[in-house]
């Protein structure tokens, strides 16, 4: 379906998904990790309290890059309404974007969750001609937000304290723009492979999936090459 000569291909696909970023993010633990050779004190690793102040963001990117990065406002629950403004706001860029494209290739990959299958959203997908992909539940895997954007972005901000929420917007809105497209580009490859990996197993759970940098990813002309790279399932 996502071949070159397809009737769609991977740059139609958006997707996006909401996290919540601390004013101070704690840094990874394998980044806390140090040799300690019993003479001096442990390295005190920080943990993030249960009090510390977030703010829910929402992002939305395809295989160029970024197409939007809003906040949740702070007296907003996470509603349909709020998830229609931001899809209109993702569907504006990607007019931007590529102007003479038509909305009916888009290709929306999100969760499950409750506001995003409101009948308010799907009715307004379906009047844009917009097909939604399926995504298994719970599965994190499979969700490029979860298993790769996220976590460079609080990788990035990892140590950094922001006082103003106006500072933590600027930081997470500038982040994403500063990924090199390339590096986009190859993490739809590694979702097309995971994908293909999990049709293939019958949706069971397998280990094997190592990680690969950009530049071999995006040498590798199609998913058959790529899956000769990746460790059979055990």
């Amino acid at each position: 379906m996502f071949e070159p000569n397809g009737p769609k291909s991977l740059s139609d696909i958006v997707t996006g998904d909401e996290t919540w970023f601390p004013f101070f993010i704690i840094s990874p633990i394998r980044l806390n990790r140090m040799c300690v050779d019993g003479q001096g004190d442990r390295p005190v690793v920080l943990r993030p309290g249960f009090q510390s102040l977030k703010r829910m963001f929402t992002v939305f990117f395809n295989y160029s890059g970024p197409l939007v990065v809003d906040i949740l406002p702070q007296v907003t629950a996470m509603t349909a309404t709020y998830v229609q403004n931001v899809l209109a706001q993702v569907i504006s860029a990607i007019n931007e974007q590529r102007p003479k494209v038509s909305t009916s290739r888009i290709l929306l990959l999100h969760d499950n969750a409750d506001p995003h299958k409101a009948r308010a959203i799907t009715q307004s997908l379906q009047e844009l001609g917009i097909q939604v992909l399926p995504h298994p539940a719970y599965s994190l895997d499979l969700a490029l937000c979860d298993f790769w954007l996220f976590p460079i972005l609080k990788e990035r901000l990892a140590g950094r304290k922001f006082d103003r929420i106006q500072d933590l917007a600027k930081a997470v809105n500038s982040e994403p723009r500063t990924i090199p497209e390339e590096d986009y580009q190859g993490a739809f490859r590694k979702w097309q492979i995971r994908l293909k990996r999990c049709i293939e197993s019958h949706g069971e759970y397998f280990e094997g999936l190592r990680k690969f940098p950009v530049r071999i990813i995006n040498s590798l002309e199609n998913t058959e090459q790529l899956s000769k790279h990746i460790d059979p399932p055990s």
